[in-house]
């Protein structure tokens, strides 16, 4: 049975992740806000429930266990949906202990969110919050961004299945390409350039005027584009222009691949990033869109000073097409165009092996030169022209996996719209909400606009949301494959 080969993997994954809550806890009794015994129950719950799955399975199928790539799909999936479960224990008892209204419902979304980086919220009144809280909400985002099993994979080499769990959390089309001969050397240097670059966003924040607290919150959210912010005005509360920009770079770094980065380091060549096809689509898309609303913004009167149109068009851009969802102002109130473009950029605008979600660059760039191709076909029908990315020829098997993507993320965008609209939300706000969820970019349209968040939404619309996030996560195809009635056969 797949549940009970994946177990020995599960519970230490559990266990993995309850250590992290060290951190808050260290937040807390540093601090003195008060939640301290929020953290203890809860981590102590969560080592113990992975001890016991650990050892389930341990003395069933062994330590190592023989992991298919079905079954390292599974495991995904269960990690994914478990672990903000568990998440959402502290957010639940802090707010019953203080007379809150928090349910199950909005603790998980809120949780899904932090740990998919989409950065949609529930929650009011995020200055009041302790900065144990507001930190726990940031640190799963920058867990998430780089992947919890991907982590657990990097420290915990014995674990022996790096290869299966690295494929199946890995987004973009071509999840088979080495960086090092060991996966579990490939995960440790993923991981040491995403805390490297981490390091160098932390100071600069700092630098730039930010409490140590805010800028490890703000770090945390900004690499791995998730948006979570401890200021009910997001990036606006600051109203700095320094640190806007500060962010504007990191996001944009963000975006890219952090394998690529890695590969340039370990080959000494930072021109292998400039001549990555992918990363200068992704840097040239967002920067020729901020220039082109900056312009807008001043020819339709919103701005009048020129560098002032290009702060805010660079900053709100970046942030939006990247998926990160700060906000330093209400975008909204700019001319229509801009609000649905940038909407638009959030499912093409980031890199594979990026912290951002979304269609991917790659896929856009394979699916214009397909295009390209069949338009020459027809001009020239016995032409041989393959597609290619980078001067490389792209396999049929990779085109064909991006061609079965589009059609699957278009068809959830629009099967979950049209379940919310029986809820009778808006259609605004409705379509908006999935494409911002499934592209983990967080404010939508409408109610759920940067000004605006999810917190009015009802339980079932709720729900609807969470699921989105989760497809958008993992990239819709690994969830689906569970519904199968072949992938539960022998």
């Amino acid at each position: 049975m797949p549940f009970v080969r994946i177990a020995p993997i599960l519970g230490v994954v559990v266990v993995v992740f309850a250590l992290t809550m060290l951190a808050p806890l260290a937040v807390a009794l540093a601090l003195h806000d008060g939640t301290a015994a929020l953290w203890v129950t809860p981590m102590v719950g969560a080592l113990l429930a992975g001890l016991v799955v650990w050892l389930i399975g341990w003395r069933v199928v062994g330590a190592q266990p023989d992991l298919q790539p079905r079954d390292g799909m599974l495991l995904v999936v269960l990690a994914w949906t478990a672990l903000p479960a568990i998440a959402t224990a502290p957010l639940l008892m802090f707010f019953r202990q203080h007379g809150g209204s928090l349910t199950f419902t909005q603790a998980y979304f809120e949780t899904v969110s932090a740990m998919t980086t989409t950065g949609a919220t529930v929650l009011t009144g995020l200055d009041a919050l302790p900065a144990s809280i507001n930190l726990w909400r940031a640190l799963l985002q920058w867990l998430g961004g780089m992947g919890i099993l991907v982590l657990a994979v990097a420290i915990l080499p014995m674990l022996g299945v790096g290869g299966q769990l690295l494929r199946a959390e890995a987004t973009g089309p071509m999840k088979d390409t080495r960086l090092t001969p060991r996966i579990e050397e490939t995960a440790k240097g993923l991981w040491s350039v995403y805390a490297a670059i981490s390091l160098a966003c932390l100071l600069a924040y700092r630098w730039g005027g930010m409490s140590w607290l805010d800028a490890w919150i703000h770090m945390f959210t900004t690499m791995s584009l998730g948006g979570m912010s401890s200021h009910d005005a997001s990036f606006a509360h600051f109203n700095s222009p320094r640190l806007e920009w500060i962010a504007t770079f990191f996001m944009l770094v963000a975006s890219g691949s952090f394998a690529l980065y890695f590969a340039a380091l370990a080959k000494r060549s930072p021109m292998r990033i400039w001549r990555d096809a992918e990363w200068r689509g992704t840097w040239l898309l967002m920067l020729g869109s901020s220039l082109f609303i900056a312009w807008l913004l001043v020819q339709r009167g919103v701005v009048t000073d020129g560098a002032e149109a290009l702060r805010l068009a660079a900053f709100n851009v970046v942030s939006v097409a990247s998926t990160t969802g700060y906000a330093s102002t209400d975008y909204l109130q700019w001319p229509v165009f801009a609000p649905i473009w940038m909407l638009l950029l959030s499912g093409v605008a980031t890199s594979a092996g990026s912290t951002g979600a979304g269609i991917k660059m790659v896929r856009l760039l394979i699916l214009l030169k397909l295009a390209r191709r069949e338009l020459t076909r027809i001009i020239h029908p016995r032409v041989v022209n393959p597609v290619t990315l980078g001067g490389r020829p792209v396999g049929a098997e990779v085109v064909n996996a991006v061609q079965a993507f589009m059609l699957v993320y278009g068809g959830t965008i629009a099967v979950l719209t049209m379940a919310l609209l029986l809820t009778d939300m808006p259609f605004e706000t409705a379509w908006s909400a999935v494409v911002a969820c499934v592209n983990n970019l967080g404010p939508g349209l409408g109610e759920v606009g940067p000004a605006g968040n999810f917190a009015g939404l009802t339980a079932p619309q709720l729900w609807l949301c969470t699921l989105a996030m989760l497809m958008g996560r993992l990239e819709m195809l690994a969830l689906l494959v569970l519904f199968t009635p072949g992938y539960w056969r022998k």
